[in-house]
């Protein structure tokens, strides 16, 4: 099932919806990622706009989690994952600009996989672990290099307004342990991994994050982008794949 919020057309107020294969919209019954099922047509999906298919009370981001990003930009390898917060504020949607800060020199596409979460959960262990996902969905965790690299926390440099574009919809049946996640700015390919490279997998995260922190059902956990983050520039757009997932794409542009 993909799950979408769009904008209904008569109302004109955001809902949660289902996207079937053929492009209709369907209104979802029920709670989003737990018992979400299909309810009436809405329209074609060319004839809504959809925004950004999670509504998180936290993001949390693992960095570093390959190898040859952490080697790419000079730092080690963790011993135990890295992780950081994002504010729900900087989520956008697929079509959405993207604000290069006029105080950054340096703003960087990072190409991840997302997964948000279904149940409450505190305490998970490794083996209960994926019970507690209920979908995955593309991400781009925006970063001001040069911010991140200034400040003593990175909240700054990751957590600016439109600085996590999500979407364009919440696969609720997907295996990630081994897929293609790809960045591309203008046609041009930079990132090319694979999830089968995370130094940490997906159940040990959420081991780990449950130990100090309860997971509630929306939150978004970010796994960590593979080497080739590079630099934009406004005009520049952005196109994050993951393999069965879709594209999540994005325009730059200067901030005013």
């Amino acid at each position: 099932m993909r799950i979408i919020r769009y904008v209904d057309p008569d109302q004109n107020r955001e809902r949660w919806g289902v996207l079937d294969p053929d492009g209709t919209v369907y209104a979802a019954v029920g709670e989003p990622f737990r018992d979400l099922t299909q309810g009436a047509a809405v329209a074609p999906v060319d004839e809504v706009r959809l925004v950004a298919p999670v509504a998180p009370s936290k993001i949390i981001c693992v960095g570093r989690n390959y190898a040859e990003h952490a080697a790419e930009l000079g730092n080690e390898v963790p011993k135990e994952p890295l992780l950081f917060l994002k504010p729900p504020s900087a989520i956008v949607a697929s079509g959405d600009e993207v604000v290069h800060p006029a105080i950054s020199k340096r703003l960087d596409h990072e190409a991840e996989l997302a997964l948000v979460i279904a149940k409450t959960g505190r305490k998970v262990a490794a083996a209960d672990a994926m019970s507690m996902i209920g979908g995955y969905t593309v991400a781009n965790d925006v970063t001001a290099r040069d911010i991140q690299k200034s400040d003593p926390q990175w909240t700054r440099g990751k957590g600016w307004d439109t600085f996590c574009p999500i979407g364009p919809w919440v696969e609720t049946d997907f295996d990630p342990s081994d897929v293609r996640v790809t960045a591309t700015v203008n046609g041009e390919i930079r990132q090319d991994g694979r999830t089968k490279d995370f130094i940490f997998d997906i159940p040990y995260l959420i081991d780990y994050i449950t130990a100090f922190t309860t997971l509630q059902p929306g939150d978004v956990i970010l796994t960590g982008t593979p080497e080739g983050v590079g630099p934009v520039q406004p005009g520049d757009t952005m196109t994050i794949a993951v393999e069965g997932l879709g594209e999540l794409t994005n325009p730059v542009i200067a901030e005013k």
